[in-house]
């Protein structure tokens, strides 16, 4: 009974040993990620990044050279239309004058002050002659009421009167000439600092905001002489926003004027925007890597409502998600299951713990999911990210299920 013990305990042993010898060489199942097909909403977008700019910025300017005094505004002021005072503006000083310039201009006023002499020595002589001719016309009047002169000499005296009035008020015209022609010799004298006649008057421009809203930059904050043009700040309004997006031109043409939009990424809620303008002139820009691209312009309004304290500035980043395709009850396959065999899309489908190799039709794709037109059932399970270990007809074993 013993030796029989012994022989059956020795099979069971053997047994054991070839059962666990098995189990090694036994291929095991591949832990693998499994996904669900499953229904809902599929939004195919464009991604991009782009700037918010107030819609109407205004920009104040010099309208002729002047001196500008010291800006009383600063980046965020809150301005009125008409009403602001964005800044001054007044006749620039005069410039240095140079030695032969000082000498040449002073003796032009030597000669100005003797052409003033001679124009009064002139009037001085037209007074007279004028004063002898009212003199004669006096006495001839007198003598032709006796009788005594004939009319023809009360008519030469009459004449003569006028002509001497006519000189005297050429005279005066010269004066004034030789005056104005003074005055303006001791203008061109004056050096930086001179104080300026007392009858001269500094007319001071006010720049007022052309517009309601916020100040964007103020280019130049102290006093200063400037040339026309020159800007002096710029003023827009935070009330009326848009997004400015560039696309390649190969993406621009699949988007349409109206389209929905997200704006996120820029700190705050996202924002529902809708595209108003696509331009029609593409521009060239060199991306990151050196290449040359083809860009063009798309314009979005910011449709949300927009509080004081949740609303983007001007030249803030963002990014712009513009709706090509949207659907609502779609079959979704993940993109993480899809890969390439030849020229069609292929997953690996779960079935009775092995996986398949299965050939599937997809549609429209976003960042996440792929719309599944046929190849799986509705209920179908498939394999997400499948590394080089899984094959068709690979034992597998889910890791993790998600629905």
């Amino acid at each position: 009974m013993g030796r029989w013990l012994k022989v059956f305990l020795a099979l069971l042993g053997i047994l054991a040993v070839g059962f666990a010898f098995y189990e090694a060489l036994r291929p095991k199942p591949v832990p693998v990620d499994v996904a669900a097909i499953e229904s809902g909403p599929l939004t195919v977008t464009i991604d991009e990044e782009g700037v918010v700019e107030f819609r109407e910025v205004f920009t104040v300017s010099a309208p002729f050279p002047a001196k500008v005094e010291r800006s009383p505004l600063h980046v965020g002021d809150t301005v009125i239309a008409n009403r602001t005072l964005v800044a001054t503006l007044r006749p620039s000083d005069p410039t240095f004058i140079d030695a032969r310039s000082e000498t040449e201009l002073g003796a032009a006023i030597d000669a100005a002050n003797a052409a003033v002499a001679l124009a009064e020595a002139d009037l001085n002589h037209a007074q007279a002659d004028l004063r002898q001719s009212e003199s004669e016309l006096n006495r001839v009047e007198t003598l032709r009421k006796t009788g005594t002169l004939s009319a023809k000499a009360l008519e030469l005296a009459a004449t003569d009167v006028d002509r001497q009035r006519a000189q005297l008020r050429r005279a005066e015209a010269q004066l004034a000439i030789r005056q104005s022609e003074l005055a303006s010799a001791r203008a061109r004298l004056l050096q930086p600092g001179d104080p300026l006649d007392a009858d001269s008057s500094c007319h001071c421009v006010p720049l007022f905001s052309p517009s309601d809203g916020v100040v964007l930059s103020v280019p130049l904050e102290s006093e200063t002489v400037v040339p026309t043009g020159t800007p002096l700040a710029e003023i827009g309004d935070p009330t009326r926003l848009e997004v400015v997006v560039d696309l390649l031109s190969a993406d621009a043409v699949a988007v349409h004027q109206g389209a929905d939009a997200t704006i996120t990424g820029w700190g705050g809620p996202d924002l529902h925007a809708r595209i108003r303008r696509i331009e029609p002139t593409a521009f060239t820009k060199v991306s990151a890597l050196g290449i040359e691209e083809q860009r063009v312009n798309v314009r979005l309004d910011i449709v949300s409502l927009l509080d004081r304290e949740e609303r983007p500035g001007h030249r803030y980043r963002v990014l712009a998600r513009i709706v090509l395709w949207h659907g609502e009850d779609v079959r979704r396959l993940p993109l993480g299951a899809l890969f390439r065999t030849g020229d069609r899309w292929s997953v690996y489908a779960v079935e009775d713990g092995r996986a398949v190799l299965t050939e599937v039709s997809i549609g429209h794709r976003d960042t996440e999911a792929a719309e599944l037109i046929d190849g799986l059932e509705p209920d179908a399970k498939v394999i997400r990210f499948p590394s080089d270990t899984v094959s068709d007809g690979v034992a597998v074993k889910p890791r993790q299920s998600s629905s």
